[in-house]
């Protein structure tokens, strides 16, 4: 990875060579957010770690067309899918990342 991300272009680098894996991440903040957020590495850029935490389900029958029973999921292809959960982390909120050994 490179980009002008200045001091802080090696923990951008580290975190980087998860892409793909699940770790956790503990942010400085209050509440819920303090507690840390689990998930799929996406992507990392300078400024933000993006973490899929919850991974949408496939659709239940994906050869039926009837949009009916998809309420509020998104329709791509003609078929229905629900779209998961994503956040963006800020770098700079980042208190602790925590990831596997191997």
């Amino acid at each position: 990875m490179s980009c002008g991300c200045g001091r802080s272009q090696f923990f951008n680098s580290h975190i980087h060579k998860f892409i793909g894996q699940t770790v956790t991440i503990f942010t400085a903040s209050g509440g819920v957010s303090g507690c840390g957020f689990t998930g799929v590495v996406l992507a990392v850029s300078c400024d933000f770690v993006r973490l899929v935490v919850q991974q949408g389900s496939a659709p239940s029958n994906p050869l039926d067309y009837n949009y009916d029973n998809c309420y509020d999921d998104k329709r791509y292809d003609n078929c229905c899918y629900k779209a998961g959960t994503v956040v963006d982390i800020p770098i700079d909120r980042i208190a602790s990342f925590v990831h596997n050994a191997i």
